[in-house]
């Protein structure tokens, strides 16, 4: 094996593809990385700490050369149609046995495509979840990879050196079969849209008790040493601090309310429908981002309807308790339905997804990193096979202790006319769950009803039909 060869070659050297290399070459691999433009392949190079082996190239063709074999490629380019056109101007210069990794936010049916059509030319392709923003990529992120067994184990070694460690694990697994490693992505980003939407909410309903700014930084930096220990409270408390470079105020306050959804949280969504599972709490995120984008007709609205009468009145420590609770009930069932999902689509795409590999793998590096996930790994210790995550006794502990707080602030918000519903679809979904007889009896009834969709009954087996009589 030549010196002059490297270990790994990394396509597209934006922000995440070049801090995953850097971090790769101070683990002793030596790198090699591709880009058209040169400004990036210059950064690549400038960036690496001395005496690692690092370099830029801007010919695709150079770099395939000048990996050792098998070859193991990643690819850090935009979802859709560039990983495809990436593949096709990939195909002539591999070998048989070579890995190609996508490294992006692809959509899992993609990568099944991929998986499928590479494997016919003899190739490895994985589908790999990454998670922890610029930083992650540069000191270590949650990686999660699906697909072929054997191309992980090729890449292994590099991936668990660059991860992020929790009690000396790295947060990197096999985590399924397929386009299994986007598919746990993109339900991480469902649950990271959920919880930041629920965090949004706590934070309008502290701030319609009059905390300011401050006094909100000092709340959220002080339930970060507690129950909610998490990377999004850490950089929530933060968030409140910086000042605006343009004016005097702080930046929090001079940011437009208007926010996208685009790709992982949307087709979170979407898929959840497809299965079917019931994802209320990522749901009603993504729609809030959409209608926040109503921001012209929100204006109109405001002026036409009032919000009710009355404020928060309940005393200020008592209420932050409560808001506390209320977050920490919402948080939990938001972890409990994206993992509800990982389970569904396990069982019905045949991926084999192992759960309790998922919550270590999130434990450290990845955005909803959280003290919580460590609970959760203990459950699934004790039942890998848990198909929620509130069935587990521990779980149902926390969540008992803090669901009467939970109530008293949703129904507080809607006294006041504080938009809530993140944590409404949360305490929602729990109350469905938890009842042991819901009202659907009714709803098939009528669907006999109107239009002979048939019923089951309680007392007997079999599938009926009634002609209903018209009263």
């Amino acid at each position: 094996m030549s010196n002059s060869l490297y270990d790994f070659g990394m396509i597209g050297l934006g922000v995440m593809g070049r801090n995953l290399l850097l971090n790769m070459a101070d683990h002793g691999f030596s790198v090699i990385g591709f880009d058209k433009d040169a400004t990036k392949t210059s950064a690549l190079e400038s960036g690496a700490t001395a005496g690692t082996t690092v370099k830029g190239v801007a010919e695709l063709a150079a770099m395939i050369q000048l990996l050792q074999r098998p070859r193991r490629i990643m690819m850090l380019v935009p979802a859709g149609q560039p990983v495809d056109d990436v593949i096709e101007s990939l195909l002539p210069l591999l070998e048989p046995g070579d890995v190609v990794i996508d490294g992006g936010n692809s959509h899992y049916t993609d990568t099944l495509r991929r998986v499928k059509y590479l494997k016919e030319k003899q190739l490895h392709f994985m589908g790999i979840g990454v998670s922890g923003g610029e930083m992650g990529a540069r000191t270590g992120p949650a990686i999660m990879p699906g697909g072929d067994p054997e191309a992980y184990e090729k890449v292994r070694p590099m991936l668990e050196a660059i991860a992020a460690k929790v009690k000396g694990e790295p947060c990197v697994a096999y985590l399924g079969k397929e386009g299994a490693g986007h598919y746990v992505k993109m339900v991480h980003n469902g649950i990271e849209y959920s919880i930041m939407q629920q965090i949004s909410e706590a934070y309008a309903l502290l701030k319609a008790a009059g905390l300011d700014n401050d006094k909100l930084h000092e709340v959220f930096r002080t339930w970060n040493e507690g129950a909610l220990q998490s990377f999004l409270v850490e950089i929530t408390a933060d968030i409140f601090l910086q000042k605006d470079d343009k004016t005097d105020a702080r930046l929090v306050d001079v940011i437009s309310d208007k926010a996208g959804s685009k790709g992982t949280g949307k087709w979170t969504s979407q898929d959840a429908m497809d299965l079917p599972v019931a994802i209320p709490a990522i749901d009603t995120a993504v729609s809030l981002r959409t209608i926040s984008a109503y921001k012209e007709e929100r204006v109109q609205a405001a002026k036409i309807y009032e919000a009710p009468a009355g404020g928060i009145n309940t005393p200020v420590d008592t209420w932050i308790q409560q808001v506390h609770d209320a977050l920490y009930f919402g948080t939990i069932l938001s972890y409990a339905q994206g993992l509800a999902m990982l389970y569904q689509a396990s069982a019905e795409l045949k991926m084999e997804i192992p759960l309790p590999q998922v919550v270590k793998v999130w434990r450290g590096g990845c955005i909803i990193r959280s003290v919580l996930l460590e609970t959760f790994s203990t459950a699934y210790q004790q039942s890998p096979e848990l198909p929620n995550i509130l069935l587990n006794k521990e779980v149902a502990k926390l969540v008992q202790g803090i669901e009467t707080n939970t109530r008293t602030v949703v129904a507080q918000a809607a006294q006041v006319g504080i938009p809530a519903a993140g944590i409404m679809a949360a305490l929602s979904y729990f109350d469905a769950y938890r009842t042991e007889r819901m009202p659907t009896n009714l709803v098939q009834a009528q669907r006999d009803y109107f239009g002979a969709h048939t019923y089951q009954r309680i007392d007997m087996p079999g599938t009926f039909h009634t002609v209903w009589e018209q009263h």
